[in-house]
C-alpha cells in the first residue's frame, strides 16, 4: 500500500533506478512523469505514441530502446486522452521487450499506471499488464475509483513471474520508507480492503462524456473518443494550443494546453464536474467555435 499512485511512482523508480538510467514516456503523457524520475536521477525520452488514435507504436518504442533504458511508463486509460492499450499491443509490448532485453542483457520494466482502470465505458475493459509483459508493475490510487482525491491511498504490484521479484519488493519496502513515505495511512488501509469491487457510479460519467463529446463533435471539433477516464483530448483549432486556451477562458471555460503532455496541437477538458456545469458551458462552446473559426 502506497501514498497514492505519486507515491508508488516514486518508490517503484527508487527502488529500480541507478543514475543516468533512461525511462520511456508516452506522448501524450501526464507530465509529472518527468519530474518523478528527475527524482531519482534518470532521464526521459518521449516516444509519440500513433497521432491518429493515440495508440502505442511499438516500432517507434523499440527504436527509443537503448543501453541506458530501465523502464517504460504506459498509462491506460490514458490521462489525457482516455484511450485504453488492447491486449494485441500488449502482448506485442511484451515480446518486443523480452527480445530487447536478451538484446541488450539487461532487465527492461514496464510501469502501468492505472488509477483510471475502473472508469471505463462501453463495455471496454483494462488488460492486466501482467499476462503479457513478465517485469511489470502496476502503480494505482483510489482516488478516482472512488472518488477520493487527497486521501492518498493506493498500492503497487509487481508480477509474480517477474525477475527478482522478491528482491524487487524488499527494495520498494525499503524505498518507501527512505522517501518518507514510511506506510500509507492505516485506517484508509483497513478501509479499502473491503472497497475493492467497488467504484463510483461509471453510468454517470458516461453521461457526461457523452453530453460533451457530441456537443463539441457537432461544432467540428476532432478527437478520439476516450474509452476511459475523464478527460476529451480534441485538436485545437488554433495552430497554437496556448492561445486557443487563453480564447476559452475569455468564455469562462477552462482548459489545458496540449503541450503540457508532450502534445502540441491537442487541448484536455475534464468532465468530473456537476453535469449542470457542462451544460451551462454548452453555449460557451458554441462561442468559441465560432471565434477559432470552426462554424
Amino acid at each position: 500500500m502506497t501514498c497514492g499512485a505519486g507515491g508508488a511512482l516514486n518508490v517503484t523508480l527508487k527502488t529500480i533506478l541507478d543514475p543516468g538510467d533512461e525511462v520511456l514516456i508516452l506522448a501524450p503523457y501526464f507530465v509529472e512523469y518527468i519530474f518523478y524520475v528527475d527524482n531519482h536521477g534518470g532521464t526521459t525520452k518521449t516516444v509519440h505514441t500513433r497521432a491518429d488514435s493515440f495508440q502505442l507504436d511499438i516500432d517507434a518504442i523499440e527504436a527509443a530502446i537503448g543501453p541506458k533504458t530501465r523502464a517504460i511508463i504506459i498509462n491506460s486509460p490514458n490521462n489525457p486522452t482516455g484511450v485504453i492499450y488492447p491486449p494485441e499491443d500488449l502482448k506485442s509490448l511484451g515480446d518486443m521487450l523480452e527480445r530487447k532485453e536478451k538484446e541488450l542483457n539487461r532487465t527492461l520494466f514496464v510501469l502501468s499506471d492505472e488509477p483510471y482502470a475502473r472508469l471505463t465505458y462501453d463495455q471496454a475493459t483494462v488488460p492486466c499488464i501482467f499476462s503479457y509483459v513478465r517485469n511489470a508493475i502496476i502503480v494505482t490510487s483510489h482516488s478516482k475509483d472512488l472518488a477520493l482525491p487527497g486521501e492518498r491511498i493506493g498500492y503497487l504490484a509487481a508480477n509474480p513471474a517477474m525477475d527478482d521479484v522478491d528482491k524487487f519488493m524488499e527494495g520498494a519496502i525499503f524505498c518507501n520508507r527512505v522517501l518518507g513515505f514510511v506506510n500509507a495511512p492505516a485506517l484508509m488501509q483497513r478501509l479499502i480492503s473491503g472497497l475493492q469491487e467497488e467504484s463510483v457510479d461509471i453510468g454517470d460519467y458516461q453521461a457526461k462524456r457523452d453530453v460533451l463529446y457530441n456537443h463539441l463533435t457537432s461544432l467540428g471539433f476532432r478527437m478520439v473518443k476516450p474509452q476511459g477516464g475523464f478527460y476529451l483530448f480534441p485538436e485545437s483549432p488554433l495552430e497554437d494550443d496556448v492561445a486557443f486556451a487563453r480564447l476559452t477562458q475569455e468564455h469562462r471555460v477552462l482548459v489545458v494546453p496540449g503541450q503540457g503532455f508532450g502534445a502540441p496541437g491537442y487541448f484536455r477538458i475534464a468532465y468530473c464536474v456537476p453535469m449542470e456545469t457542462i451544460r451551462a458551458s454548452l453555449p460557451a462552446w458554441e462561442k468559441i467555435a465560432r471565434d477559432a473559426g470552426l462554424i
